[in-house]
């Protein structure tokens, strides 16, 4: 028991771990409820995270010792967490009723439930205050309280109505999120977040047992404290880093998705960008601190401009003829159609630089280049490999495919 208790002591998890993980998780999402703060899920998110955080800061040791030494009464640190404690649980249960129907669900039955969470553990924190009054705890205990107080008349029952208020919190929680995680056509970024909360939660109900058995070993005459002060304090810090994760990562997941997206867009389109910067010389305009959706757009705006410029050397003939050799060369649909278009481009720009002049001469209308200015980005991977192209353009040019042609 001593071996496992200074293992534990050596590999507890600091309490500014899930601190620092939980307030990340509300600054990203801080934005969200200040837009919109009359959303009840929303609500029920912001008090959770704010309340994790709450927790985990007045439990600290230190900030205990604080907390008794500023009111001058001892031990009066324990109510305040267990209160904070019975706050978060509400908060748990206060999102699973939001999230039960969904974002559009305000029935009477939503709200009804609503208001027993709030009543019903709002009288779980009277009672741990009255608890607390009645009850004698002259020495100051920082770490060790629950197992300390187990026997202590009012104290008892203070200990064992938070742990159980806790602990029917996260099981109703954990069991709710569990069976959402597998709910059909649920975003990836979501369900990886639930997967998070889930364990959380479920970590989170080894925090009750090594307490709960820590304190009923105590009252039954036998020392099982270290699993109270050492293997619990653990749990929870794993389940509230675990939790705050779970909030991150659908956030935070979809903001890297999409910058991914937007940045590999921008990428793409080069091969397609540095070949119509021979046309007419420039470039797209550059500003240093544009946005990458910015950035983007002026890119696919340039390069749709220019073939719309180029639209007068376009040769549908060729265009045809290429679909049709890349088939040929067995290429799926619609990367032949892109390979075509490829080809097509670079022959417009090669005529172009052969006949500048042609541009003032020829007619204002040229072929129709719809198919080119959607399909830019299938165009631009096309242009990487330019040995396809050159495939495509020598079964395009071969003597049988023109005669077929003509």
């Amino acid at each position: 028991m001593t071996e496992a208790r200074d293992v534990l002591g050596t590999f507890s998890i600091s309490f500014w771990l899930p601190i620092g993980a939980l307030t990340v998780a509300l600054v990203m999402k801080l934005p969200s409820l200040v837009r919109m703060w009359r959303d009840p899920m929303l609500r029920a998110v912001g008090g959770l995270l704010l309340f994790a955080c709450a927790v985990f800061v007045f439990a600290s040791p230190s900030v205990i010792g604080w907390t008794n030494r500023v009111t001058g009464v001892p031990n009066i640190a324990a109510p305040l967490v267990y209160s904070l404690l019975t706050a978060l649980c509400a908060s748990w249960l206060l999102l699973i009723v939001a999230w039960r129907n969904g974002l559009a669900d305000r029935s009477a039955s939503t709200r009804r439930a609503a208001r027993w969470v709030v009543f019903a553990y709002a009288g779980v924190v009277v009672a741990l205050w009255v608890l607390f009054w009645l009850a004698d705890v002259p020495v100051e205990r920082r770490r060790d309280l629950d197992t300390y107080y187990a026997t202590t008349p009012f104290m008892r029952e203070e200990i064992l109505l938070y742990l159980l208020a806790h602990t029917v919190a996260c099981s109703v929680t954990a069991r709710l999120i569990w069976n959402w995680v597998r709910t059909d056509g649920l975003d990836a970024w979501l369900r990886w977040g639930l997967r998070f909360l889930g364990v959380g939660y479920a970590t989170n109900l080894l925090f009750d047992v090594a307490k709960l058995t820590a304190v009923i070993a105590r009252m039954t005459g036998h020392d099982l404290d270290w699993l109270s002060t050492y293997l619990a304090p653990s749990a929870a810090c794993l389940s509230a880093t675990m939790v705050a994760i779970g909030f991150i990562i659908p956030h935070g997941g979809q903001y890297l998705h999409e910058r991914w997206r937007i940045r590999l867009a921008h990428w793409q389109l080069r091969p397609l960008y540095l070949l119509l910067r021979t046309v007419n010389g420039g470039g797209a305009p550059f500003a240093p601190r544009a946005t990458g959706e910015l950035r983007l757009i002026r890119r696919e705006t340039y390069i749709r401009d220019v073939l719309l410029q180029l639209s007068r050397h376009l040769d549908e003939d060729l265009r045809e003829r290429s679909c049709a050799a890349a088939l040929d060369l067995g290429f799926e649909p619609g990367r032949a159609k892109a390979l075509a278009a490829a080809v097509t481009i670079l022959d417009a720009v090669a005529a172009r630089e052969r006949a500048p002049q042609a541009d003032s001469a020829a007619s204002p209308s040229g072929p129709d280049t719809a198919y080119l200015l959607q399909e830019i980005q299938a165009v631009a991977l096309a242009l990487r490999h330019r040995d396809h192209i050159e495939a495509v353009r020598s079964r395009a040019a071969a003597p049988g495919r023109e005669n077929a042609r003509a």
